[in-house]
């Protein structure tokens, strides 16, 4: 962690200005908190920033739980459904920089009132969308203010959370993505067997949306300008910090936001990020999609599959947050992480074209992955805090929405590149699950079927009394089934007897969804160890952020920093 403190020109002085208090109409927008508040106060306002992120991202995930099922309904396209998710993530990169203004407007009523728009539109919106362009329309409102709010929160958890706890409150932070993705998983892998609508479960998070926005309406403050633009290092530092607050020119501390926060450190911080966090957003948006296609799992098995990583996930998170917070360093951490993550990773690439892969070999290696994720990103997030702090401690939300718009740009670019790498997917989501009923209901005449050529199979569905391409049928039956003449003319007749619906599935589609099954693994390999060499480019970037990587220099620079406290507030009691 970094303990560099910025320069106060301005008079110290202990007199706190006493604002009358708000009615209780004016308090559901004015949250603003003149002194720092206690302990308890304090882990209220922290529970429910983390509360919020995890409604937040629970909304914005919930789709991915039955891609398959929403790509169906609205006769999707595959790419269609990825660019909804790209361009959703687009409008987020370019709110988190208006989400900047937060360090001037405050943050509280921006994850207040966000909560009541993206409850609104889970809760009534995308379930009753008449068509995929208003279901598109929706996410990218939803992605809006995702964007904000992936800025507000984290700058408010910063509030309320000194360095020297800032490791473990920020593990709690990023646990709520974690946890939301962890709780589409167990509720659509409990309730997917007899709530078989795929709406039913925006519903479920759209009652859980509006029910915490009633309770952030009442319940959420935040801090005063002047407390929450300064560095506190502990909470021993909260008198200074309520000292200094009364003489904090706030107007002058928000001037030339851009040109204090945007220097290298914390811009390749946050490109680094972005990137090592592709393997991480492709699981959350496609491993469903990717286990149903790919290895035949049932949406209801893959979302099961993803109970397991994120409990991990969320686990280490909470783990290395308060490791990181007693050992005083985050590098070290951050380090392993990443060469954590990578070797699983490989693994992950490796299996991927195994067809014969348990479903608890796939468990242990995303469970591997899942922690060390954790190990790199709470450490990451309290670093790169205390790294805008360097620069200006009143800046924390401008800082935050670089990180926010480079790291919605960055999972913008690789999803709308993901659909070129695994082109297999377009067949397998649009037509795979027609073919596979198909084949379910009669599998010898499908046997029989992929025995003939496709040329000689169309000429036979649109003239059946084609004697030519009825000879020609007969023996690619016999020669690749090893059958004898009489046998084949069987088999031709059972086909014949198929429902026209499912000749014509068959004859248009289940060449393409055959070919593609095969392809499919190689392809998904090849974006896996993509994956892998994005998650190392995060690697030099840790060297630019601030903080130490010994903890007993850093534990010898947490007690100077107490013994100019307590020095600067002896000085102002005399």
């Amino acid at each position: 962690m970094s303990l560099a403190s910025p320069s106060h020109p301005f008079p110290l002085r202990f007199q706190h200005r006493q604002a009358a208090r708000p009615s209780p109409v004016r308090r559901l927008w004015d949250r603003s908190l003149d002194h720092y508040p206690e302990t308890s106060a304090r882990y209220w306002y922290l529970s429910l920033v983390v509360l919020s992120t995890i409604i937040l991202y629970y909304e914005f995930y919930v789709q991915s739980a039955v891609t398959p099922s929403i790509v169906a309904e609205y006769h999707m396209t595959w790419p269609f459904f990825v660019y909804i998710v790209v361009v959703g993530n687009l409008v987020g990169a370019f709110a988190s920089l208006i989400a900047g203004l937060a360090d001037r407007w405050g943050r509280a009523n921006l994850v207040v009132y966000g909560l009541l728009v993206t409850g609104l539109i889970v809760l009534v919106g995308m379930p009753n969308a008449p068509n995929m362009w208003v279901y598109g329309v929706l996410y990218g409102v939803l992605g809006f203010v995702e964007g904000v709010m992936l800025v507000a929160t984290p700058a408010l958890v910063r509030d309320f959370s000194p360095q020297m706890g800032r490791g473990s409150a920020m593990g709690l932070w990023t646990m709520g993505p974690v946890i939301a993705s962890l709780t589409v998983a167990l509720v659509s892998s409990n309730t997917l067997g007899h709530l078989h609508a795929w709406q039913d479960q925006f519903v479920i998070c759209g009652v859980a949306g509006m029910a915490l926005f009633a309770v952030a309406l009442f319940g959420l403050r935040e801090l005063s300008p002047g407390l929450r633009d300064q560095l506190m290092v502990s909470i021993k530092d909260r008198q200074l910090v309520e000292a200094r607050a009364a003489g904090i020119d706030v107007e002058e501390s928000l001037r030339h936001p851009w040109r204090k926060i945007v220097h290298f450190d914390t811009v390749g911080s946050a490109v680094g990020i972005g990137l090592y966090l592709i393997v991480y957003y492709t699981m959350i948006a496609f491993l469903v999609a990717y286990m149903v296609t790919t290895f035949g799992y049932t949406q209801q098995r893959a979302n099961a599959l993803g109970n397991w990583m994120w409990a991990f996930n969320a686990g280490s998170m909470v783990v290395v947050g308060l490791l990181s917070d007693r050992l005083r360093v985050r590098k070290p951490f951050i380090v392993v992480g990443i060469a954590g993550s990578a070797v699983a990773t490989a693994l992950f690439a490796l299996h991927a074209t195994q067809a014969g892969t348990s479903y608890y070999t796939f468990v242990w290696i995303l469970c591997l992955l899942a922690v060390f994720l954790g190990f790199t990103f709470a450490p990451w997030l309290a670093a790169f805090t205390e790294t805008v702090e360097a620069r200006s401690p009143a800046l924390t939300a401008t800082g935050l929405a670089v990180w926010g718009w480079v790291l919605r740009l960055a999972i913008a670019g690789s999803l709308f590149v993901l659909p070129y790498v695994v082109t297999s997917m377009t067949p397998l989501m649009e037509h795979g699950a027609q073919v596979q009923a198909v084949l379910a209901a009669h599998p010898a005449e499908v046997q029989t079927l992929s025995a003939v050529d496709s040329g000689t199979a169309s000429k036979l569905l649109a003239n059946p009394g084609d004697t030519g391409a009825l000879g020609t049928a007969l023996s690619e039956i016999s020669g690749k089934l090893h059958v004898s003449s009489s046998e084949a003319l069987t088999r031709l007749v059972a086909v014949s007897k198929l429902p026209a619906a499912d000749l014509r599935t068959l004859s248009a589609y289940g060449t393409k969804v055959s070919n593609a099954l095969a392809a499919s693994p190689k392809e998904w390999q090849r974006w896996w160890w993509v994956s892998f060499g994005t998650e190392l480019m995060l690697f030099p970037f840790v060297f630019v952020m601030k903080g130490r990587w010994s903890p007993r220099r850093a534990r010898r620079e947490e007690e100077e920093h107490e013994r100019m406290v307590q020095a600067e507030i002896a000085a102002m009691a005399a």
